[in-house]
């Protein structure tokens, strides 16, 4: 059965529920998770999504995240994705602001967090087909770098704390 995902309102008020294919298709304004993972060193993990991705394949992105589904909390669903993507458990999220991110690819209201991990990554080969970690001046100098391609979701709601984080 498809994953059925938690559609929301102007105000990120859950209103209904709809078949991911759906959501993608018709570009239903829904909820979704970021999680900023930086190490004890301060660094922040960054990943390349595979080709096969629905949205944004074969770009760069520094957080773990995704759509969460009909019923579930973000918190939830931050440490459900947090753990296919990367591999990571067991951890406890800090929550950061919530935002809104919209374009032709997608529509959602994120619920935002970061956590400090120094253990083992192990990627979903079906998400990620590369990471490593980098410093946060490094981050930022990529940021700035068209040759690197991030998500502009990513980019967008979570580029300006990073660069916080640079001062």
């Amino acid at each position: 059965m498809e994953e059925l995902v938690a559609l929301v309102d102007s105000a990120g008020r859950v209103c209904g529920s709809a078949p991911r294919s759906v959501m993608r298709r018709d570009n239903l304004r829904h909820a979704a998770t970021g999680v900023l993972v930086r190490n004890s060193a301060g660094d922040v993990y960054v990943h390349r999504r595979t080709s096969t991705k629905d949205v944004y394949p074969g770009r760069y992105d520094f957080a773990a995240g995704g759509v969460v589904a009909a019923g579930e909390h973000p918190y939830d669903a931050a440490v459900r994705e947090l753990a296919e993507e990367l591999g990571i458990a067991g951890v406890t999220l800090e929550k950061l602001s919530e935002g809104d991110y919209a374009d032709g690819s997608t529509d959602y209201h994120a619920y935002l967090y970061t956590c400090v991990w120094d253990g083992p990554i192990q990627h979903q080969a079906e998400e990620v087909d590369w990471g490593a970690w980098m410093s946060v001046s490094e981050l930022v100098e990529h940021l700035d770098d068209t040759e690197w391609s991030f998500v502009p979701d990513t980019t967008a709601l979570l580029g300006p704390h990073v660069r916080t984080l640079r001062r």
